[in-house]
């Protein structure tokens, strides 16, 4: 699978092998054979933008999907901006949140939502499973896994 990773973002450090890696992973968890996707880490500026743009909403949010089909299942921004700002206020880790949006992300780009309670809940559910599989595996975005 190709998975295509720009990082466009300086307020905080990644590793584009971490990210594919963490992302190839994921979706082999869930069975997803998909030829490519694309993961982009952008500014607070770049999200805000897109926002504005696709959903009428000027506000930062933490990652935007966009699916296309079955062979390249889409693209995804994130805001690793919006991920420092969450982890301050909740004394966490800004780079298991970073991954929690790339997760997040590629679930939407299989059809799962979060508009309902319902939705919230299934893809919360999926969202944990995802992370402690990655977790299990000692997969990454932090400085140990560069």
């Amino acid at each position: 699978m190709k998975i295509h990773v720009s990082n466009s973002q300086k307020a905080i450090r990644l590793s584009s092998l971490s990210v594919r890696k963490a992302a190839e992973e994921t979706l082999s968890f869930l069975g997803v054979d998909a030829k490519e996707v694309g993961l982009y880490f952008v500014t607070e500026k770049k999200i805000c933008a897109l926002h504005q743009e696709f959903f009428e909403d000027p506000t930062p949010t933490d990652c935007i999907s966009f699916p296309l089909d079955d062979q390249h299942l889409g693209e995804i921004f994130v805001c690793p901006k919006v991920a420092l700002t969450y982890a301050c206020k909740t004394k966490g880790d800004p780079y298991e949140e970073i991954l929690l949006y790339v997760v997040h992300g590629l679930l939407h780009l299989l059809g799962y939502d979060d508009q309902t309670v319902r939705e919230k809940r299934e893809m919360r559910k999926i969202e944990k499973r995802c992370m402690g599989h990655l977790k299990a595996k000692g997969i990454a975005l932090g400085p140990s896994s560069r």
